[in-house]
C-alpha cells in the first residue's frame, strides 16, 4: 500500500520540501537588516548627527573684527581646544557641578532606599490592596517634571502654601524652603517624589520573579520575614538595584527642570545653578553656542565615564562573588 503523496504548499513552485536556492537564502539573511533600517535612520538623524554637530561646534568660535558691524565682521573660525580650556576653568560651571553633587548625595540614597522599602512591603504577603498601593506610589512618576516642580513650588511659597497656614495656626516655626540650605531639600523632595515610583516598579518586578521555592525553603529553615528580606530578597534583586542606581546617576547629572522651574519663585536659584542650566544660559542667554557646545560635550563625557566606571565596578564585584 502506497503512502499518500504530500501536497505541494500553495504558491511554492518546484518539488515540495526542496532545499532553498542560494538566492532565497541570501534574501533570508538580509531580511533582518531591512527591518533595522528605520531604527538606524532615526538613530542617525536624531541622535548621532546632533551629537556630532555639537562636537564640531565645540571646536569653533566666532571671531569679531573691528566693531563687529558690516559684512564679514563676524566669522566662524577654528578654535581647537580653546572652548574646552575655558569651560574647565569656568568657576560657574564647576560650582554648578558641586551643587549637583550635593543634590545627588541627597536624592539617590533617599530615592532608592524608599523604592526598596516600598517594593519589599508590596511583596509581603500581609499587605492588603497591593494593586492600589502600587499604583498610588507609581502615579507621581506619570506627572511631568515641570508640572511637579510647579506644584511643589507653590506649596513651598509661604503666601499660598497650606502647610505654612497650618504651621502658623499652631504657632510652629515656618522655615523658608526656597532660601539657603533648605533649597537642596526642596529640590531633592521633588526628585524623590517623582522618581521613587519608577524605581519601586523595577525592584518590585525583580522580586516577583524570584521562585516561590526559595521562599518556601527559607520558611522551612525558620527564617523570619526580616531575615528573608535581608538575606534572600535584597541579594537576589542586586542587579535591579544596580540598574536603578545607574539611571539615578544619569538623571542627577542632567537635573534641569526643577531648578529652572523654581527660579522665578526665589532669588536663591541662579541661572547657572546646575551645569545644564549653565549650558542653556550660555547658548540662549549669552548667544555663545560654541562655548555651550563644549560644556555640553564635557557633561556628556563625565556622565559616560561615571556610568562606565560604576558598571565596570559592579560587574567586577559580581564576578568575584560568583567565583566564591
Amino acid at each position: 500500500m502506497k503512502s499518500p503523496a504530500r501536497r505541494r504548499p500553495y504558491g511554492v513552485k518546484g518539488a515540495p520540501y526542496a532545499h532553498p536556492s542560494p538566492a532565497t537564502l541570501e534574501r533570508a539573511r538580509s531580511a533582518p537588516y531591512f527591518f533595522l533600517v528605520p531604527a538606524a535612520l532615526l538613530f542617525l538623524l536624531f541622535f548621532a548627527l546632533p551629537i556630532g554637530y555639537a562636537v564640531w561646534l565645540s571646536f569653533r568660535k566666532v571671531r569679531v573684527s573691528g566693531l563687529g558691524l558690516g559684512a564679514g565682521a563676524r566669522a566662524e573660525v577654528w578654535a581647537g581646544l580653546e572652548n574646552y580650556t575655558a569651560a574647565l576653568s569656568d568657576g560657574e560651571l564647576l560650582n554648578g557641578a558641586l551643587r549637583v553633587l550635593g543634590y545627588g548625595c541627597i536624592v539617590v540614597p533617599v530615592m532608592l532606599g524608599l523604592a526598596l522599602v516600598f517594593a519589599l512591603m508590596l511583596d509581603s504577603e500581609r499587605v492588603r490592596l497591593t494593586p492600589f498601593t502600587r499604583l498610588a506610589i507609581f502615579l507621581p512618576y506619570a506627572v511631568p517634571g515641570v508640572v511637579a516642580a510647579l506644584l511643589w513650588g507653590f506649596l513651598y511659597l509661604p503666601d499660598v502654601s497650606p502647610f505654612y497656614f497650618v504651621l502658623d495656626r499652631f504657632g510652629l516655626p515656618q522655615p523658608d524652603l526656597l532660601d539657603g540650605g533648605p533649597l537642596y531639600l526642596a529640590l531633592s523632595n521633588i526628585a524623590v517624589w517623582g522618581g521613587t515610583g519608577f524605581n519601586m516598579i523595577v525592584i518590585y518586578t525583580a522580586l516577583r520573579a524570584i521562585p516561590a521555592e526559595v521562599y518556601e525553603a527559607a520558611r522551612l529553615d525558620g527564617a523570619t520575614p526580616l531575615q528573608t528580606a535581608l538575606r534572600i530578597k535584597i541579594p537576589m534583586v542586586a542587579p535591579s538595584l544596580v540598574l536603578t542606581f545607574f539611571f539615578s546617576i544619569i538623571a542627577t547629572l542632567q537635573v534641569f527642570n526643577e531648578p529652572t522651574t523654581l527660579k522665578p519663585l526665589t532669588n536663591s536659584v541662579a541661572s547657572t545653578w546646575s551645569p545644564l542650566m549653565k549650558v542653556y544660559q550660555d547658548a540662549f542667554g549669552n548667544g555663545d553656542i560654541h562655548a555651550a557646545a563644549a560644556q555640553a560635550t564635557l557633561i556628556a563625557l563625565a556622565t559616560l565615564l561615571l556610568s562606565f566606571g560604576f558598571l565596570r565596578t559592579a560587574n567586577r564585584r559580581t564576578r568575584q562573588e560568583a567565583a566564591r
